[in-house]
């Protein structure tokens, strides 16, 4: 039941082998083709993430299901990649890097097709969870790869592109896939992912290679046999996969108000607290973790997971917020949503490789701090909005919340590998990913929660006085009824008087939305200023140079 255990001379062994050519390695092939192979699969797996959001209704037309059965497609899909991210660089030890990126490549590319092919809402979920599983080992990988085929001096330009198909493609996602669903079939938002993963897995044949470190691995992890940690694994998909499903499904199931939901809390909190205790034991006596968390023993890893979780999850929060705004009460289709906020991933694009070029000329402390005050003031400039905002403010709102992101997401992923020996680049990725997933996650939930609950609040407090003795409510009554029968709306006054209230009260469930709104801005903008402090207890770093790796 345990995982391969690692002897002190194996240990001793291996650093000894390893760390004379982790200083002098370098891939055969060019660095920056093999950064835009394993950025290409990656980009579409975190596209797959929130193009499937705005084709839901279709799905469920087109297989025969309701709207509410029609969302486990999305749910399926967050939870095995929730359970295959923290694990991906535990199952690298066994086969390889590249063979594991090829392997989830491949699944991730069948799946699509599969999922395209479906003719059922079962068989559907099913081939999303197969994609999912394949898909949630593509970021962490390509981060490592990434990690280990740069220099500390260029790794910020690397992690730029890396932050380009992660950040942007949640942004694009539902206008894509609003644009593909509307003009062709919404089968096609999965089939396009197929020439692109048989692309990826050219490219990765013939240009990616393991680092000595890895092939060692590998090699020990052979010669000792194939001995999983079952009961790990267990645990980390009963913990991950039910925090997902809770995160997905508790504000549409009123949380504790559903024993169901109430049930993979508990089951979620019992299975994290053993895996962690579990996988604390299998440091002490030897074995390779699957989670390794003796990373967070280090002041700067876990100060980077911490900002990796609010950066998701101000990053995810908005970008369901902002489309959910603008068609709700302002009344955008799908694809003009998508538009306004295209504007935000274009400044991404920019501002990502002037940010990597700046890693290594500016403290990364500075550009940190520098990005959670941006975030901040913009989602403080973005509490102006109103019922009557134009299509441009919008968008220039998102505009300057993501040229706030840039300097965040690339600062972040460099720093996370201070101090780690190359050996642990795949469980450095593994975990900032897992971060940026669960925080996404909660952001997501966060922003539902509190959506439904602040209106409730706030239309609450704007009914307080609308009552039958109230004149002034009466006389807007009798106003609005005069001009529904002036304008030939209602045959008489007694018609008029129940349009007018029916008006009114949508007019107040309008406000009420749009308060709640800025309520969660509020909330998301004190969230980024509390992080700064975090910043200052970050030690100074050594700007990396030359080829030597950082330890």
């Amino acid at each position: 039941m345990s995982t391969a255990t690692l002897t002190q001379d194996q240990v001793s062994d291996q650093s000894h082998t390893v760390t004379a050519p982790a200083k002098a390695w370098r891939p055969r092939a060019n660095p920056w083709a093999i950064a835009l192979t394993v950025t290409l699969a990656t980009f579409m797996e975190v596209l797959d993430t929130s193009i499937a959001n705005v084709a839901l209704p279709h799905i469920a037309g087109g297989l025969g299901a309701s709207q509410d059965e029609a969302t486990w497609v999305l749910t399926s899909y967050l939870v095995a990649n929730a359970v295959i991210l923290p694990a991906s660089s535990y199952l690298t030890t066994f086969i390889g890097r590249k063979k594991f990126y090829m392997i989830c490549v491949v699944l991730f590319g069948i799946s699509s097709m599969l999922c395209g092919l479906a003719p059922s809402l079962p068989l559907l979920i099913f081939f999303r969870v197969l994609q999912g599983a394949g898909g949630g080992g593509l970021a962490p990988s390509e981060q490592a790869i990434l990690a280990d085929t740069f220099t500390p001096a260029q790794r910020g330009q690397a992690m730029a592109l890396y932050g380009l198909a992660v950040v942007t493609a949640p942004a694009i996602g539902p206008t894509l896939g609003g644009w593909i669903t509307d003009n062709y079939d919404w089968r096609w938002i999965f089939f396009i992912n197929i020439p692109v993963a048989i692309l990826s897995l050219f490219l990765t044949a013939r240009l990616v290679e393991d680092p000595p470190w890895i092939e060692k691995e590998v090699a020990i992890a052979k010669k000792r046999g194939l001995n999983l940690d079952y009961f790990g694994f267990a645990l980390l998909g009963i913990g991950f996969g039910s925090l997902e499903f809770v995160l997905d499904k508790g504000q549409e199931d009123d949380w504790f108000g559903s024993h169901i939901i109430t049930f993979f809390i508990i089951a979620c909190a019992i299975a994290l607290i053993t895996l962690i205790i579990w996988e604390l034991r299998q440091v002490r006596v030897g074995h390779r973790p699957i989670l390794n968390l003796t990373l967070f023993k280090r002041k700067t890893f876990a100060i980077s997971f911490l900002f990796m979780f609010v950066l998701g999850f101000a990053l995810y929060g908005t970008t369901v917020l902002i489309p959910q705004f603008v068609q709700l009460l302002l009344g955008y289709t799908a694809e003009l949503a998508g538009f306004a906020m295209s504007p935000g991933g274009l400044m991404t694009m920019l501002m990502m490789p002037i940010v990597g070029f700046l890693i290594g000329k500016v403290d990364v402390r500075y550009l940190m701090g520098f990005g959670f005050f941006i975030v901040g003031i913009a989602l403080l400039v973005m509490h102006t909005l109103n019922l009557q905002v134009s299509y441009g403010y919008v968008a220039m709102l998102r505009v300057f919340q993501a040229s706030g992101l840039a300097f965040l997401f690339v600062p972040i992923n460099t720093i996370s590998y201070t101090g780690v020996p190359r050996t642990q680049n795949n469980d450095v990725s593994g975990l900032t990913n897992l971060a940026r997933n669960i925080g996404g996650s909660c952001g997501t939930a966060f922003v539902a929660t509190e959506l439904a609950r602040r209106t409730q609040a706030h239309m609450s407090n704007m009914t307080r006085n609308l009552t039958p003795s109230d004149p002034a409510f009466q006389q807007s009554i009798h106003s609005f009824s005069q001009v529904f029968v002036t304008h030939g709306l209602v045959p008489n006054i007694t018609s008029g008087g129940f349009m007018a209230q029916a008006y009114i009260y949508n007019q107040m469930f309008r406000q009420a939305q749009m308060l709640s709104y800025l309520d969660i801005i509020a909330m998301l903008s004190i969230g980024c200023f509390l992080m700064l402090p975090f910043v200052a207890f970050i030690g100074k770093i050594k700007k990396p140079s030359g080829d030597a790796p950082v330890h």
